[in-house]
């Protein structure tokens, strides 16, 4: 008689499935909030939209992954932080538009199911979502036996926000003469790690459970430090300043996500020390014989997002920003374009010499 096979057989245990859900019912419920309808478990999320006091409401979404920084929980063991990066990497997209998170979704996709694992990444998703003031709504655990290493798994979220037409931030009425604020990151945030780790693991043949007293950590506390989620300190900003333009710094640095909400007749003069840099990228560069410029195309280098604001305003926003325990520094101003490089970076001296 032939054998019988079942799909738990073949990898896929749908009853391990059913358990998870039942674990992370709590984790949605934690990030409740108005609008929210039903329960997670049903075939999509329900949002209802509450616009009848705007006149010209926009759904604003993103999406996002965590990219290789999965690498790190999977070599510490530790998955209770890369939700909150997943979070971030899309939420953070829809915030520098002048969006509201409203909701997220994640999908996580595993090659044999650990339970413990899965609801430990979403206690991280929670957390995010929590930090950014927006509702879990739903989601996807895919089994794909075969398709992955033992122990990896692989993350994407999607995040949806609202804001009012006439509301929406996109860098059109920035002007010669705004000043750039940048506001701190928490370390690599969800980029550059392919550079990273090869520095980390190849070049100096570290471990992750290595400590380095120049980061005052060890090597997978430093690589796992969650990204910044700016939800409220944009919010806040929106709400009370004239903002023309926001950037996340993200996967190409400073420069190419900066221009992103320049206009074509504008540039940048950056300026060179005019902010804290974490330890980690001088010790990347360092280790990993990096260019200046390779270091400002790979990495955030230490600030998270940026606001471009009138000159009047750039005080102001400065001292908000600081009263919300935000570390934030006048990174830059926007100028004529140049001739030749849209981006002018000046060192500190001169940056002296312009504030």
């Amino acid at each position: 008689m032939a054998e019988e096979l079942t799909y738990a057989g073949a990898g896929v245990d749908i009853d391990k499935a059913n358990r998870l859900v039942d674990r992370i019912k709590a984790i949605a419920k934690s990030t409740a909030r108005a609008g929210v309808m039903g329960d997670i478990g049903g075939f999509g999320g329900l949002f209802s939209l509450n616009v009848e006091k705007m006149e010209n409401p926009v759904l604003v979404s993103s999406t996002d992954g965590v990219g290789t920084k999965l690498k790190i929980a999977f070599l510490t063991g530790r998955h209770d932080t890369v939700g909150i990066d997943l979070v971030a990497m899309s939420v953070n997209d829809i915030c520098v538009q002048g969006a509201k998170p409203l909701f997220f979704l994640d999908y996580l996709s595993v090659g044999r199911l650990d339970e413990d694992v899965a609801e430990a990444v979403i206690r991280g998703v929670g957390e995010g979502c929590r930090q950014a003031g927006c509702a879990l709504i739903g989601g996807e655990t895919a089994e794909m036996p075969g398709f992955y290493p033992e122990g990896a798994y692989d993350l994407a979220g999607f995040a949806v926000g609202l804001v009012e037409n006439n509301k929406i931030i996109d860098g059109s009425g920035t002007q010669i003469g705004d000043k750039l604020i940048g506001i701190a990151s928490s370390g690599l945030h969800s980029n550059g790690y392919s550079l990273a780790r090869k520095i980390v693991f190849e070049v100096l043949k570290l471990g992750v459970d290595d400590h380095v007293s120049e980061l005052g950590r060890t090597v997978g506390e430093e690589l796992l430090m969650p990204t910044r989620i700016y939800a409220a300190a944009t919010e806040r900003l929106v709400r009370d300043f004239e903002i023309h333009g926001l950037a996340h710094i993200t996967g190409g640095g400073i420069p190419e996500n900066v221009i992103r909400v320049i206009p074509d007749s504008c540039g940048l003069r950056m300026f060179v020390d005019s902010w804290e840099v974490p330890p980690v990228f001088p010790f990347l560069q360092r280790a990993g014989n990096v260019a200046e410029a390779e270091m400002r195309r790979a990495f955030n280098n230490g600030i998270g997002l940026i606001a471009v604001v009138p000159e009047k305003a750039a005080d102001e926003v400065l001292d908000r920003l600081k009263g919300m325990d935000e570390q934030a520094f006048m990174v830059g101003e926007v100028v004529k374009r140049p001739d030749d490089e849209r981006i002018t970076w000046i060192d500190s001296d001169e940056f002296k010499v312009c504030r």
